[in-house]
């Protein structure tokens, strides 16, 4: 099995855990101080993990002038794909926000020929055009919203702002493997390194950013996250290890098949909710949790 592979799947499963753990923060903090834990405690962990790296391998990067570019649009755009999707869920159509911001797959593979000059095979598209359905028949299901219902509301202000998340979070995914591959002086250095070095940039802008917001529109809220940060450090140790995750195998690897794979959280979700908190399903779920299914195989099998 492909290293690409081994790192997806892992950050997938990381990031199920993360967002369990940040529920348990969500009632004693904001939405937003809640996902301000993930980098304000992620940081300092990935600045740990970029010097461990930087130690034990002798790896050169070419610290031009695009990876701060890139890497300053990737965590930029994170940032406001989050604020994109809070205010989806703010409308009364959250249901299709939350569907139309699934299409972040899809508008990565956009991204990546637009912007990397990077190939999307047939197969690839196929398998994201599937788990795209499946994860549309999941919405509908979760939301009580009808599939047509989902599908037929793209002018409303949930749908476009669920767009404007996904394709901000796409456009960051591009910019982190471009951010990336640029620092690689050849197509033999290590991936490792590379990685964790736009992690650790993009970690630093976003903590930057959301401390400033935070102290201006939240105030003593960052007093909050301090208070708990016990609880903080657990959803930030997730967090660093999902991304490290997530960068190592878009480094390695065409980031929209990474996202496309990525799609296994849902079905870490859905074992999770089966086989530990014992729920039934409708026919829908199960048939969007095989489509996703079935789009994964095709995309690795492909």
């Amino acid at each position: 099995m492909e290293a690409w592979i081994l790192f997806t799947i892992a950050a997938a499963f990381l990031q199920n855990l993360r967002n369990g753990l940040q529920k348990s923060i969500n009632s004693v903090l904001s939405t937003t101080g809640a996902a301000y834990t993930r980098f304000a405690f992620g940081l300092p962990l990935a600045i740990i993990y970029w010097i461990a790296l930087r130690w034990i391998l002798d790896d050169a990067l070419n610290w031009g002038s695009l990876f701060w570019i890139y890497a300053f649009v990737g965590g930029t755009a994170q940032i406001l794909a989050m604020v994109s999707l809070l205010r989806a869920f703010s409308l009364r159509g959250f249901a299709v926000g939350t569907a139309y911001a699934k299409t972040e797959t899809l508008q990565t593979a956009i991204f990546t020929v637009v912007l990397l000059r990077e190939t999307v095979s047939s197969n690839a598209l196929l398998a994201i055009l599937i788990s795209l359905i499946g994860v549309f028949m999941l919405s509908s299901a979760k939301s009580g919203t009808g599939l047509k219902d989902i599908l037929f509301s793209l002018t409303e202000k949930a749908a476009l702002f669920g767009l404007a998340s996904a394709a901000l979070l796409g456009l960051s995914a591009v910019s982190y493997r471009g951010a990336a591959l640029s620092l690689k002086f050849s197509e033999v250095d290590g991936a490792l390194l590379p990685a964790a070095s736009t992690l650790v940039v993009a970690l630093a802008i976003q903590t930057a950013m959301m401390t400033v917001y935070l102290a201006l529109k939240e105030k003593g809220q960052l007093r909050t996250v301090w208070q708990n940060r016990h609880k903080a450090m657990l959803v930030g140790i997730a967090s660093m290890l999902g991304s490290v995750g997530w960068f190592t195998a878009m480094t390695l690897q065409n980031a929209a098949y990474v996202r496309a794979l990525g799609q296994v959280e849902l079905i870490f979700t859905f074992l999770t909710s089966v086989l530990i908190f014992k729920e039934r399903f409708n026919k829908a779920e199960i048939g969007g949790t095989v489509l996703i299914v079935g789009g994964v195989l095709i995309l690795l099998l492909g």
